[in-house]
């Protein structure tokens, strides 16, 4: 591979080690990524190499076929940006005081903040709430966990990090950068012990709490975006071009990133990508209906597919998470192993005809959606009110229905991401200024986030079973009775709840107001002008 001289010079000012300790990793989003090699010696273990087999978009590959990236690929490009935003701070800003152990904590924390996803990614997670009633497990906590395990079971690290002058300390950072701090310390007013309230920007870099806007977001945006044929475009690089740490007002404010005011509306562009992605491929219709089926097909599995742990006990699916050793070998493959299983146990059976069905393509049926205002309307009081309205005589019980509750927002809830974001202008580059929503744009969104009820139909028949034609027959006319009833039921309930009645699945967006008529009367979704940047494909459906 050939690089000009200026992408060399690039690599040699990436001030955390020398050119001569980088790998060059060819990445098709970003390029050549120069990447240090305590970082390479990370990604050279087992624990981090699972990666290579968690598809970053889990089941959104049944729907899109070239969404095949994995978590590894994406934990690699958010090293990268990592480095290329506190590198671009530490040049532009030598009074901050950032260290070149300051850039390599936080790249390796970009490297690794995604080691504690599981199978299929983010539906692990809702899998493993489901059985566990009341665990706060989050896959940031298991990443935190995985990168203690990691460094354990690979005694050669801790000579690599003495090697750059990391020590205890720097390791406490790296995990702060990745799940927030420990337990904030008692009568203190900054909860963190990696670093001290002065750097408090750098922990804006890889998980933003206050705006959103980090380097894990710009990858995975451009990444899925790349991936999907959904063309989303933002430009980070004016981003990083045009960022500057400014003290914050008051006596215990803490410096924050700031970012030219004529960024603004780059940033509403990257925030309307974020949603689109969302409403196009994260929480498509068949997407999410083939999370449930395998959240479903995990609980029939639970007890029979074991993984060994650290102490040799062994683990059911459900519990994995809680032991490292035996998570580092739990991955995607965990589909196959249920397939693979051998016992006649009626849950496992079950099990393995769901996984059967996704794979047939024979899915669970879709009911209808209702929209509802944000926080006026739950899965499990428009079940309560379904059940109720179960016309008489009907098959049709609360075990055959699923209901997911559905959220579209710019990624901090139904507040304005931007609200938290700080500017500065070219004639006062060193105060901190809020720019307000009327100031950027009339046709910004009237609300930000959007909630729905997507109703499924479990069709729990033996299809798969029957070799009669007669009896596949009557499967398909039962099947048919209870979605009409289902539809009835979903139909009556939004009357007694006063919501909107059930709609098809190309809902009217509150987030892209092109009027101010909030009761949006047409059902042709439409999209702000500040999506100009932005294209995308037809999505399947």
């Amino acid at each position: 591979m050939t690089y000009h001289r200026q992408d060399l010079e690039e690599m040699e000012s990436a001030n955390c080690v020398s050119w001569e300790e980088m790998k060059v990793f060819n990445d098709a989003v970003h390029g050549a990524m120069p990447i240090p090699s305590l970082c390479v010696s990370v990604i050279d273990t087992p624990q981090f190499q699972r990666l290579r087999f968690l598809k970053q978009l889990g089941t959104t590959y049944f729907v899109y076929p070239s969404a095949a990236h994995n978590r590894f690929e994406h934990c690699l490009g958010v090293c990268y940006l990592a480095g290329q935003m506190v590198s671009a701070l530490q040049k532009r800003q030598p009074e901050l005081n950032i260290d070149d152990k300051d850039v390599l904590c936080v790249m390796l924390a970009g490297l690794c903040h995604d080691l504690g996803h599981g199978p299929y990614s983010h539906m692990w997670e809702i899998f493993v709430k489901k059985v566990n009633n009341g665990t706060s497990w989050t896959h940031e906590k298991a990443s935190s966990m995985m990168f203690d395990h990691l460094m354990k079971e690979n005694p050669h690290l801790e000579e690599e990090f003495e090697k750059n002058d990391l020590h205890e300390i720097d390791r406490i950072f790296i995990k702060e950068l990745i799940c927030g701090p420990a337990a904030k310390e008692d009568g203190g007013t900054w909860p963190y012990r990696g670093r001290p309230q002065n750097k408090a920007f750098l922990y804006e870099v890889v998980a933003n709490k206050k705006t959103g806007v980090d380097v894990d977001k710009w990858d995975y945006i451009l990444r899925d975006g790349h991936s999907l044929g959904i063309k989303v475009t933002f430009d980070y690089h004016r981003i990083v071009q045009f960022s500057r740490v400014i003290p914050g007002e008051g006596e215990n404010a803490s410096p924050q990133i700031c970012v030219r005011d004529k960024e603004c509306n780059n940033l509403y562009d990257m925030f309307h990508a974020r949603r689109l992605l969302h409403r196009y491929a994260y929480q498509h219709r068949v997407v999410q209906t083939i999370d449930v089926m395998l959240i479903d097909a995990f609980v029939c599995a639970d007890k029979y597919i074991l993984y060994p742990g650290s102490n040799g006990e062994k683990l059911q699916l459900s519990r994995v998470h809680e032991d490292m050793a035996a998570y580092t070998h739990l991955t995607d493959e965990v589909t196959q192993r249920i397939l693979l299983a051998e016992g006649n146990d009626p849950q496992l059976i079950k099990a393995q005809r769901i996984l059967t069905n996704i794979l047939t393509r024979k899915l669970y049926l879709y009911v209808g959606c209702t929209h509802h205002e944000v926080d006026t309307l739950d899965a499990e009081k428009l079940m309560k009110a379904m059940v109720e309205n179960i016309p008489q005589n009907s098959q049709l019980t609360q075990e055959n229905l699923s209901i997911k509750t559905v959220k579209f927002s710019y990624g901090m809830g139904d507040k304005n991401p931007m609200e938290g974001a700080r500017f500065y202008s070219k004639k006062m580059p060193n105060q901190q200024k809020v720019i307000r929503k009327d100031e950027v744009s009339a046709m910004l969104p009237q609300s930000f986030q959007e909630s729905f009820c997507r109703v499924l139909y479990k069709n729990t028949s033996e299809k798969v079973l029957v070799d009669s034609k007669e009896k596949k027959d009557l499967l398909d006319a039962k099947e048919e009775r209870d979605l009409k009833d289902a539809k009835e039921a979903l139909t009556a309930a939004c009357k007694e709840l006063n919501c909107r009645p059930p709609m098809v699945d190309s809902w009217p967006s509150v987030l892209t107001p092109v009027k101010t008529d909030t009761n949006m009367k047409s059902d042709v979704p439409t999209h702000s002008t500040a999506a100009k940047h932005i294209t995308f494909a037809k999505p399947p459906v």
